[in-house]
């Protein structure tokens, strides 16, 4: 009885995913699911192209192509991710981390070096934010919240998965005035900005499949997760404490705004690998 070959399974991914995606990601996810499914590295390919393919990871590799073929996001199809150099489990419940979120965590990582922070996230996802402070800042005391009980679950993995301690705590932060662990030092968070008018816009593999909740906000108040964190600055933060926000590109000056009206000051709105405005940080003086 002959098997499927490494070489077929190579050959059938790239005829596949070349319907789906552009040339340069079908390779990636190409690269991605080999790497997942079969644990072989890609150079291996070139090496053992005739190594025999177990039936369950053929059936496997089939089974994913379908999910794709539907339009779900690959991370969801694998159940992870990666993120600041790390992995991160993702489903359904959870965003999929995004590049421009690891620039924020790079911005937070380049301004605060002193050991032993207090440090809040608030409507965590998938812990990408809080378990990556936990992990690259020097004894930092990470806490993160969620509306999702879900969702906190999936947090508390990330943090088992990379060996770090993260306090997941679900709160409704429009609504709560109290959060443990306060006040902090740094209060981070990317909360849902994205207008429901941009639905239209949105590819169908977001809007299909992330989950609604943690994107969108409606029109008429785009800022409300925002001024629901700034308004109880006195409550979250420390003296000098600070906040750093991934925003909606078109509403930074509007940001700037908001944080100058709650007494922040030091206030920086600064752009992503694109060019567009999509972060911005406050100092709150009181």
């Amino acid at each position: 009885m002959g098997c499927v070959v490494l070489k077929e399974i190579f050959d059938l991914l790239g005829k596949e995913l070349k319907v789906l995606y552009t040339s340069t990601e079908a390779i990636a996810v190409r690269r991605l699911i080999i790497e997942d499914v079969l644990g072989i590295k890609d150079w291996e390919i070139h090496i053992s192209p005739q190594k025999c393919i177990d039936e369950k990871k053929v059936a496997r590799i089939k089974q994913v192509l379908e999910m794709l073929k539907k339009g779900e996001p690959v991370q969801y199809v694998l159940g992870h991710t990666s993120f600041m150099g790390l992995t991160f489990k993702v489903n359904s419940s959870v965003l999929i981390p995004r590049p421009e979120t690891e620039e924020l965590v790079n911005w937070i990582l380049s301004e605060n070096t002193q050991p032993n922070l207090k440090i809040l996230d608030v409507g965590t996802g998938s812990g990408c934010i809080a378990v990556s402070l936990a992990k690259l800042l020097d004894n930092a005391l990470v806490s993160a919240i969620d509306i999702s009980e879900e969702v906190l679950n999936v947090c508390t993995e990330n943090a088992a998965m990379n060996n770090v301690e993260v306090s997941a705590t679900k709160v409704d932060i429009l609504n709560s005035v109290q959060v443990e662990g306060a006040p902090f030092n740094i209060v981070v968070s990317n909360p849902p900005y994205v207008l429901d008018s941009e639905k239209q816009v949105m590819n169908s593999n977001v809007l299909d499949f992330e989950p609604h909740l943690a994107l969108f906000v409606p029109d008429n108040d785009p800022l409300k997760f925002y001024r629901a964190i700034v308004s109880r600055a006195e409550k979250l933060l420390s003296k000098s404490g600070r906040v750093y926000f991934e925003i909606n590109e078109k509403l930074g000056k509007q940001m700037v705004q908001l944080l100058e009206e709650y007494d922040f000051v030091n206030i920086e709105l600064r752009s992503d690998i694109n060019g567009k405005e999509r972060m911005i940080r406050g100092e709150f003086v009181g």
